[in-house]
């Protein structure tokens, strides 16, 4: 019994890959920032949209999943060749530049608290020199080995599982927060919601959860017999709801520590990343800004891959060049060329002058914005016959599909509504 349940567990261990790095990654520091400032803005009155989330996340990367499974293409590539010239162009001119502002404040932030460890470096310095060894990781090794890696970096997100216990907790309150929607129709509120949806239904998470299954699939000889694309199709749903609900969790869990430890406190602004560090003070004491700093040096060095790949993905299939973290820089000079100009891209940012959690906050609105385009395509996707054929979206996918780009469309018509009656 007890070596079945350990074959078991190594058969889940197993299957964790793109889906896990896609949940872990949608907790990177726009969205921890986002959901620490949601927590110390306005409490726990937010909670309630991480139980929403998770069946969200879930269907939606599944449905990206699938695509890459199903077509052996990115979703750039499925769009050149099924779609008009012009979705394309839309596709790439709303996610490029969003990607890079994201990447742009994530590295700011990996400067910042690169100086928190280090207070002798300047930040830049620290940008620079992080993001350089993050560089080399990504070209000296193979997906497999960065994959591995980067599974190990997610654990530092659990931090925030544990805060919470160490400080007084008013269960009833929680629970009635957690289950009983909150809402408010003032400005803030309404642009905190968004940054909210835009931070964990990330729109990055499509291009890369597509892309990396196909990379997946690319070492699997046998795939196309119907016997192992079965087995890789439940192993892939294993992996995005293993995935989305780490995602969620950890979302859940920095609503609630902020909610506690700074809202309770009246400290409802988070305005550098010392702030967002505080909240880890019932934890370490002193030491929170040490150990916050070394999570989130763990997080960007999960995120900067996912978004500078998920460019260079959307680009090289546009374009035709050879992409993958599987292939050698000789066989994919395009592909890590886009990658180490994004980078720079990112590090440039830093010499704006705009605050990196100002950046941060900014990214996921955004991304709230962009979001119901990109997952209208992908639904049309799903269920146009000629390009999924029998593994087109069933009734349920529809509808949480559905559901998901109306609440979202709705959340930014009301924060335009907001801001233009304010």
């Amino acid at each position: 019994m007890r070596k079945q349940t350990d074959s078991r567990f190594r058969t889940f261990l197993k299957a964790l890959g793109p889906g896990l790095i896609s949940g872990a990654s949608d907790d990177d520091p726009s969205a921890i920032t986002t959901f620490s400032q949601a927590g110390a803005r306005f409490g726990l009155s937010t909670l309630w949209l991480s139980i929403l989330a998770l069946p969200i996340l879930a269907f939606i990367q599944e449905m990206c999943a699938r695509i890459g499974i199903v077509t052996k293409q990115g979703i750039s590539g499925v769009v050149k060749k099924h779609y008009p010239k012009w979705v394309l162009y839309v596709l790439i001119v709303l996610s490029c530049p969003a990607f890079l502002l994201n990447m742009g404040a994530d590295i700011s932030v990996l400067g910042e608290t690169g100086n928190m460890l280090f207070p002798s470096i300047p930040p830049l310095y620290c940008s620079i020199i992080f993001t350089g060894i993050l560089f080399i990781f990504m070209i000296t090794f193979s997906f497999k080995t960065l994959a591995r890696v980067m599974k190990f970096a997610c654990l530092s997100l659990l931090l925030y599982v544990i805060v919470p216990f160490l400080t007084p907790l008013n269960i009833n309150h929680i629970l009635a927060q957690t289950f009983i929607p909150t809402f408010h129709f003032t400005k803030e509120y309404l642009l905190t919601i968004t940054g909210l949806t835009g931070a964990i239904i990330s729109p990055y998470l499509f291009f890369w959860q597509t892309s990396t299954e196909v990379e997946q699939m690319e070492t699997k000889e046998d795939i196309d017999k119907p016997r192992v694309q079965k087995t890789f199709m439940k192993s892939m749903r294993v992996d995005i709801i293993s995935g989305a609900f780490f995602a969620v969790l950890i979302m859940y869990f920095v609503i609630l520590t902020t909610g506690t430890v700074l809202h309770n406190n009246k400290v409802y602004e988070i305005n550098t990343v010392k702030d967002a560090a505080s909240a880890l003070s019932p934890l370490a004491g002193n030491l929170s800004h040490i150990l916050f700093s070394i999570g989130i040096i763990g997080t960007v060095f999960l995120i900067i891959p996912v978004l500078s790949g998920s460019i260079s993905y959307i680009l090289g299939e546009a374009f035709n060049w050879e992409t993958g973290f599987n292939k050698s820089f000789t066989e994919a000079k395009e592909f890590y060329v886009i990658i180490f100009l994004a980078m720079c891209v990112g590090l440039g940012m830093q010499l704006t002058g705009i605050g990196a959690v100002k950046a941060l906050l900014f990214t996921t609105a955004i991304y709230g914005v962009v979001a119901p385009f990109l997952i209208a395509i992908i639904l049309h996707i799903c269920n146009n016959e000629k390009i999924m054929g029998k593994y087109r979206n069933n009734t349920l996918s529809n509808t949480i599909g559905l559901i998901t780009l109306l609440l979202m469309i709705l959340s930014v018509a009301a924060l335009a509504y907001s801001m233009i009656t304010s």
